[in-house]
């Protein structure tokens, strides 16, 4: 959350709009978007305030604002089991948006959360790429409480499938026919080390972004430390242009990953306000290019 939390105080502070889609969405500027709340596991985060907390281990994004005074959050515990759901609710009362970013994989604390955004009477933007908004049952409940529900799992702002999906369906509007593609992508950030040990929603998400019937092939993403907030990826598309001739593509990316989150989150975070001040429950369509697998997937 440091790329996040430090962007949006950059955006208040100067005025910037590098790097925003939407200056204004719903009525919102990035600059109307306030943390009231914010949890973590980590002993070095939990009671430290927000602006303090983001610089703590294992973040590893790097410093784009020197002056970023406390913000007057303090991070709280986040949720261990399904027991606090409660607590947690409590600590929510007030908040518009609940953004659950916790590393993909934890289906269980997904559930959590959603339970508790729902007491809470918040919408709820899930950006892993665990199942909650594709989930009937969640979805249902949602609409029933006219609370916006979306997810699952946010498209990068310019990462490996945006690109990659861009770069398809180019080949299909200029009537060339695929052969074959592969991406490869390579992290050093913490959730990178989490969707290692636990990529199987992960995959599924990307496969689902590229909608190419097994045309695609992913390779295991790696982790490697040294890469730091960097991500690299390389794609690979072998194609047949007139009469048969070869066509072959290979492009390499790097970007700085959380970054490319926070630019999708701020968009995320005011559709939903939106969404709720409107009294609409359950998915909102207008979501649909910022994810990767939302319920219509």
């Amino acid at each position: 959350m440091s790329a996040l939390v430090q962007g949006m105080a950059l955006c208040q502070s100067t005025g910037s709009l590098v790097g925003v889609r939407h200056p204004e969405l719903g009525g919102m500027g990035v600059g109307d978007i306030d943390v009231v709340t914010a949890f973590a596991m980590s002993p070095e985060k939990v009671g430290k305030d927000l602006n303090e907390a983001i610089f703590a281990p294992p973040n590893n994004f790097p410093r784009i604002t020197d002056d970023l005074p406390p913000s007057g959050v303090t991070v709280r515990r986040g949720l261990t089991d399904a027991t606090e759901i409660e607590r947690v609710a409590e600590d929510l009362a007030g908040a518009e948006v609940v953004l659950y970013a916790a590393p993909s994989g934890r289906q269980e604390t997904a559930n959590a959360y959603a339970e508790a955004a729902l007491r809470a009477g918040a919408a709820f933007v899930n950006i892993t790429s665990d199942t909650v908004a594709r989930d009937p049952r969640w979805l249902d409940r949602f609409v029933a409480a006219g609370l916006p529900l979306l997810g699952d799992d946010l498209a990068s702002q310019f990462g490996t499938s945006v690109v990659h999906h861009a770069l398809l369906r180019l080949l299909e509007e200029r009537g060339l026919t695929l052969t074959s593609s592969y991406q490869v992508n390579l992290g050093g950030t913490e959730d990178f080390r989490n969707l290692v040990e636990n990529d199987n929603t992960k995959m599924e998400s990307k496969l689902n972004a590229l909608n190419t019937a097994g045309r695609v092939e992913l390779a295991p993403l790696g982790y490697l430390p040294h890469l730091g907030s960097h991500k690299v990826a390389h794609i690979n598309i072998e194609a047949q242009a007139w009469g048969g001739t070869s066509v072959s593509l290979d492009l390499k990316l790097k970007v700085h990953d959380p970054s490319g989150g926070a630019g999708v989150i701020v968009d995320l975070a005011r559709i939903a306000a939106y969404g709720l001040r409107q009294g609409r429950g359950g998915y909102l369509p207008e979501a649909a290019s910022l994810l990767k697998s939302p319920p219509s997937v």
